[in-house]
């Protein structure tokens, strides 16, 4: 599978790309409107942040409570219900009135279906696609995140102006209920991928299982710790330049674009495994000039570049897809995806402090170096997973049984 086109002609996957696609949206549109709502309200910046970003902190609860069920429930009726109960929050959050204090548990519970609506979806993603095709959907779907998410916060600071942030939440709302429609008429009814029922205890078991893997688990710590620092480094784009900071974070989305363009669709298989590691440095390495004076169009030009090194996950991904059993992916990708996003939060709330001490394009070069010392000391690890590597020694939990 080498085309887009082919990936649209595969029965499942259009009405799981449109229900992601609005989903994402919807949330976008929905964090930028509360996050808004809620600074009007207190007048406080943390708050406001909080409110925007704060449930991904929840996810790594549900990772490590509830990823059972991403591979134990139907995928149509899960992702059907994450959607549902998103745009119910949403609903919920607009009324007037409501206590911080219930604003705050709800995001939680956002949190949490987010968590497991991931495990679902990438589990579904890998069920629907033949063998070889993951990594193209993904890149598909990646980008289409990027792009959704500009296309959220540009409509939600249009609807913002022009009615209300609370007009805002509540279309949010009604979004996610659109998608909700999506899943349960578009998709496929399929069985789940394994047997039980899902617990707390059978979540810990198999997240033991999965990191207990010499190979699987530096692939882990590859897509988690690299990352989450540089998204500190970006973090500090609108200290670093109040002025041009809305350039940085699209020159920011559109690296990461066409890194996963250039990995999914335009880069030969055969070639892909000799990217990894160039890519995996690229993407920090950048960050490091930032500790000197830069005119706004270099570094721009900067961070375009550092985000095409984001590629490097898809391809991680690809590797941990290969090294994990059917019966235990979608709580794997789960894992993985609520992981990366408290990482991400963990890095901004870090690189934070940093600029408390350090002026921000400093701390922004100090995250980078960070970034890096993480990946080089992780990239012995990394050839575990290498399937040419393992074959040759033998690797236990090559094909993810162990």
């Amino acid at each position: 599978m080498r085309t887009y086109r082919e990936l649209f002609r595969t029965p499942g996957f259009p009405p799981l790309f449109a229900l992601t696609a609005t989903q994402i949206a919807a949330g976008t549109l929905s964090s930028l409107a509360l996050g808004t709502l809620i600074y009007a309200r207190t007048g406080s910046p943390l708050l406001a942040a909080l409110s925007m970003f704060g449930s991904s902190f929840a996810q790594v609860v549900g990772a490590t409570l509830l990823m059972s069920a991403a591979d134990r429930l139907r995928p149509r009726a899960a992702l059907t219900l994450v959607a549902l109960t998103f745009g119910v929050v949403n609903l919920v959050l607009a009324v007037p009135g409501l206590p911080l204090a219930v604003s705050f548990a709800l995001l939680l519970v956002t949190g949490l279906a987010a968590a497991l609506g991931g495990g679902v979806r990438y589990g579904l993603l890998g069920e629907i696609l033949p063998p070889g095709g993951y990594i193209l959907g993904r890149s598909l779907l990646t980008m289409v995140d990027g792009a959704m998410q500009i296309a959220g916060f540009a409509a939600g600071g249009l609807l913002i102006v022009l009615l209300s942030a609370r007009a805002a939440l509540v279309l949010g709302g009604v979004l996610c209920l659109g998608a909700a429609l999506i899943g349960r008429l578009g998709l496929a009814d399929r069985p789940p991928r394994a047997t039980g029922r899902p617990s707390v205890r059978v979540t810990w078991r198999v997240n033991r299982r999965l990191w207990a893997s010499p190979a699987r688990r530096p692939l882990f710590l590859s897509l988690w710790v690299p990352n989450g620092l540089v998204v500190g480094a970006e973090a500090l784009f609108v200290p670093y330049a109040p002025r041009t900071a809305g350039a940085l974070f699209v020159a920011g989305a559109l690296g990461m674009i066409a890194g996963d363009l250039g990995v999914g669709r335009l880069v030969p298989h055969r070639l892909r495994p000799r990217l990894v590691t160039p890519l995996r440095f690229l993407l920090a390495a950048p960050y490091l000039l930032f500790a000197l004076p830069l005119p706004a169009p270099v570094a721009t030009l900067l961070v375009a570049v550092a985000s095409t090194g984001y590629g490097a996950g898809l391809l991680l991904q690809e590797r941990l897809i290969a090294h994990t059993d059917e019966t235990m992916r979608g709580q794997a990708l789960g894992l993985n995806s609520s992981a990366m996003m408290t990482m991400q939060a963990v890095g901004a709330t870090s690189a934070g402090l940093l600029a408390q001490r350090l002026p921000p394009g400093p701390a922004m070069a100090v995250m980078g170096a960070l970034s890096l010392l993480v990946t080089a000391a992780l990239s012995r690890g990394l050839r575990l997973s290498d399937p040419a590597r393992a074959a040759e020694k033998g690797v236990p939990d090559a094909a993810g049984r162990g």
